[in-house]
């Protein structure tokens, strides 16, 4: 018994192939990372650039980078001076923030918007 087989024309071929390499390669470039600009509920901010972080009183400085998550030691500006301050990104527009202890009481930053 002879089972034909479905045959896509080469035009509908190419355009699929276009279609999912334009998927692949759209969509904003920190759409899964956590390099950003970030703001908290009381209103502080940051920015993660890589290793390099903007702290919210505006110390720049190296921190510990992971695609998903960063670490710095706050600075003596910082409120929480000394303490090492954990990130980690939740969800595109979601990041958890914990200073002192890893499994410290988490607060929720979220991305932000029209910061400049």
């Amino acid at each position: 018994m002879f089972i034909a087989k479905p045959r896509i024309s080469r035009r509908a071929g190419m355009a699929f192939s276009i279609a999912t390499l334009g998927v692949l390669v759209s969509g904003p470039a920190i759409a899964d990372r956590i390099d950003g600009k970030w703001c908290s509920p009381d209103g502080k901010h940051v920015e993660i650039q890589g290793p390099q972080i903007t702290t919210p009183a505006g110390a720049k400085m190296a921190g510990q980078y992971g695609r998903h998550s960063f670490s710095y030691t706050a600075p003596s500006a910082e409120p929480e001076s000394g303490s090492t301050i954990y990130m980690v990104l939740l969800n595109e527009e979601t990041m958890e923030v914990r200073a002192g202890n890893p499994v410290a009481k988490a607060i929720v930053w979220k991305r932000c918007q029209n910061i400049s």
